[in-house]
C-alpha cells in the first residue's frame, strides 16, 4: 500500500512539476483580441497635408479596401472636434468597415483577412495606419492613450532629440518578430508662419513687440470689434483681414504697422515672415514632454512581444541623460491586471484554507483538501495548451472559480469519510466507502459546471474571445482535478491519518524527552 501510494504521489508531482514549468513559456496578454464584427483603421498623414489632399488620400483608402468581397461598407471620419474624447486635426482619419457575414467571406479568419489588407493599403503612399476595432480602440485610448497594443513612450525635454530617438526605437522594434503597424505619433510636420522680429528697425520706429503681436492678432486671427445682443443672448462682433490680404507670407509682410508718430511701416520692414515646419502638438505626462512609438502585435502573444522588445530597446538604443522610456498600451494593463492578481490569487488560497481548518478543526485536513488546487493546476495548463490560448485575464479568473469548485470536491469527499470514522468504521473501510459512496457527487458537481462551461469554450461568435480561456481553464482543470480527487485523494487521506497517530506519539515523547517531569517532593 506504501508503495502505491508513493508511485501515485510521485507521477502527480511529476505532472504538476511539468504543468507549472511550462506556465513561463505560454504566451501572456490582457485580453484576448475581440472580434468585435467591424474594424477601424486609423491613419495619419503629415499636417501639412491640406483637406483636398486627405480626402484623395481617404478615397484611394475606401476604394483599396472595396475590393475585398468580405466588405460591405466604408465611412471615413477625418479629424475629432474638440469636446470628442481627444482632439484630432484633419490630418488623421478613422476609417471603419463594416463586414459582410462570415459565411459568405473568403478569407478562413479575421486574422487573415487583416493580413490581406495590410499588404493592400501598405502600396498606398503618404500615410501611417493601424488596425485596430471601434471599441477596443476607444478603451485604450481612454485608459492608457495608448491606441494600439504595445506603446513605448520616450520622455526628455528637447523634441528634436526625442524624435530622434522615438524613430530609432521604431526602427529597432520593426525588426521584432511579430511587430505590425510600428510606427512615430505625429508631432512634427505642420507648417506655420514664423516673424524673426528685427529690435533695433522696431526701435527705430519707436515700436515694441506687443505693437507688432496685436496688429498680427488682429489682421490675421481676428478682434472683436463689438457685441449683438439679443435678449439674454450676447454674440460678439470679430473683425480681420480679407483672405488675400492674410493668406500669404508675403500678405502678412504686407500688414501695416502704426507707429507712434502716425506713420505707417510695412511689417516686413521690421520682422522677416518666413514659413517654417513645426510641431502639431507636443504631447506630456507628468509635466514631461513625451513622444510615442506605437506597435501592435499580429501572430504572437503580447507579453513575449513586449519582452523583446524591452529587452532590444535597452541593449540598442542609447538614451542621454535625463531621458527615459515606459510602456503603456494594453500591456500597461497586461502587468496592472497581473500585478493585482499577484496579491488576490494567495489571498484568496489563505481565505479558503482558514474556511477549511474552521470546517474540519485541524491544519492536516485542510492542507490534504487544499491539493486539489494544484491538481486542477495541472488541467487548466494543459488546456491552454491543447487548445492554444494564452494566459490573460480571463483566464486567470477561470482559475480563481476552477479553485473553488475543486476544493468543495474535496471537501465532499474527505467530510463524508471523517463521518463515516466517527459511526464507527474502521480507516481503511471509510476509505472505501467515502470514495464509493461520494464517486457520484463528486461527478456530478464536475459535469454540471463543465457541461455549462462547453457553450462557452466552443462558440465562435463575437464576443466568445474573451469566454473562450475561461471557460477551457475550468473544463480542463475539472477533468483533472475530478480524477484525482477520486483516486490520489482517498489514498492520501489513508496514509496521512494512519501515519498521524504514530507521528503524534513520536512527537510526545521526544518533548517528555527533553523536557523531563520534576521528581515528587516527600
Amino acid at each position: 500500500m506504501a508503495v502505491l501510494v508513493q508511485q501515485v504521489l510521485g507521477a502527480v508531482t511529476l505532472l504538476l512539476v511539468v504543468a507549472v514549468a511550462s506556465v513561463p513559456f505560454l504566451g501572456t496578454e490582457f485580453m484576448p483580441k475581440l472580434d468585435e464584427g467591424s474594424m477601424l483603421i486609423e491613419t495619419r498623414r503629415l499636417p501639412s497635408t491640406s483637406l483636398p489632399q486627405g480626402m484623395a488620400i481617404a478615397k484611394e483608402i475606401e476604394r483599396t479596401l472595396m475590393r475585398f468581397p468580405e466588405v460591405k461598407s466604408i465611412v471615413t471620419k477625418m479629424g475629432r472636434p474638440e469636446l470628442a474624447t481627444e482632439t484630432m486635426g484633419l490630418y488623421a482619419g478613422d476609417v471603419y468597415v463594416l463586414f459582410h457575414p462570415k459565411s459568405r467571406w473568403k478569407a478562413k479568419s479575421s486574422a487573415e483577412l487583416i493580413a490581406r489588407m495590410d499588404s493592400a493599403v501598405r502600396d498606398i503612399p503618404g500615410i501611417d495606419y493601424n488596425f485596430t476595432a471601434p471599441m477596443a480602440m476607444r478603451l485604450d485610448e481612454a485608459i492608457s492613450g495608448v491606441r494600439t497594443e504595445l506603446g513605448v513612450k520616450v520622455f526628455g525635454d528637447n523634441l528634436t532629440v526625442l524624435e530622434r530617438k522615438a524613430r530609432e526605437i521604431r526602427d529597432v522594434i520593426r525588426t521584432i518578430r511579430g511587430a505590425v503597424d510600428v510606427s512615430v505619433d505625429v508631432s512634427a510636420g505642420a507648417m506655420q508662419v514664423e516673424l524673426d522680429l528685427n529690435r533695433a528697425a522696431l526701435a527705430r520706429y519707436g515700436l515694441n513687440i506687443a505693437d507688432v503681436r496685436d496688429a498680427v492678432q488682429a489682421g490675421v486671427g481676428g478682434a472683436q470689434a463689438s457685441e449683438v445682443i439679443d435678449g439674454r443672448k450676447r454674440f460678439p462682433i470679430v473683425v480681420r483681414l480679407a483672405e488675400s490680404y492674410r493668406g500669404t507670407p508675403d500678405a502678412v509682410g504686407r500688414l501695416l504697422l502704426s507707429t507712434p508718430a502716425g506713420g505707417k511701416v510695412p511689417l516686413s520692414q521690421v520682422a522677416r515672415v518666413r514659413v517654417v515646419e513645426g510641431p502639431e502638438v507636443i504631447n506630456h505626462q507628468n509635466g514631461e514632454r513625451m513622444v510615442i512609438v506605437q506597435s501592435n502585435v499580429r501572430g504572437r502573444d503580447l507579453g513575449g512581444f513586449a519582452k523583446d522588445v524591452r529587452r532590444e530597446v535597452a541593449r540598442r538604443i542609447a538614451l542621454p541623460e535625463g531621458y527615459f522610456v515606459t510602456y503603456g498600451g494594453q500591456f500597461e494593463n497586461q502587468e496592472r491586471a497581473m500585478a493585482r492578481l499577484r496579491i488576490i490569487v494567495p489571498l484568496v488560497l489563505l481565505l479558503i484554507v482558514g474556511l477549511l481548518y474552521a470546517s474540519f478543526g485541524n491544519a492536516r485536513q485542510a492542507l490534504l483538501v487544499m491539493l486539489n488546487v494544484p491538481f486542477a493546476l495541472v488541467g487548466g495548463i494543459a488546456a491552454l495548451w491543447l487548445r492554444g490560448l494564452n494566459l490573460n485575464l480571463s483566464a486567470s479568473v477561470g482559475f480563481i472559480a476552477l479553485f473553488g469548485v475543486a476544493v468543495l470536491n474535496g471537501v465532499l469527499l474527505v467530510s463524508y469519510m471523517n463521518q463515516l470514522r466517527t459511526d464507527g468504521l474502521s480507516l481503511l473501510d471509510a476509505v472505501r466507502e467515502g470514495a464509493r459512496v461520494r464517486f457520484r457527487p463528486v461527478l456530478m458537481t464536475t459535469l454540471v459546471a463543465s457541461f455549462g462551461f462547453i457553450p462557452m469554450a466552443v462558440s465562435t461568435s463575437p464576443g466568445s474571445e474573451v469566454q473562450r480561456p475561461l471557460a477551457s481553464v475550468v473544463i480542463g482543470g475539472l477533468i483533472t482535478s475530478t480524477f484525482l480527487t477520486l483516486i490520489v485523494l482517498p489514498l492520501v487521506y489513508e496514509s496521512l491519518e494512519r501515519a498521524w497517530p504514530a507521528l503524534m506519539a513520536r512527537v510526545a515523547a521526544r518533548r517528555g524527552r527533553e523536557n523531563p517531569a520534576p521528581l515528587a517532593t516527600p
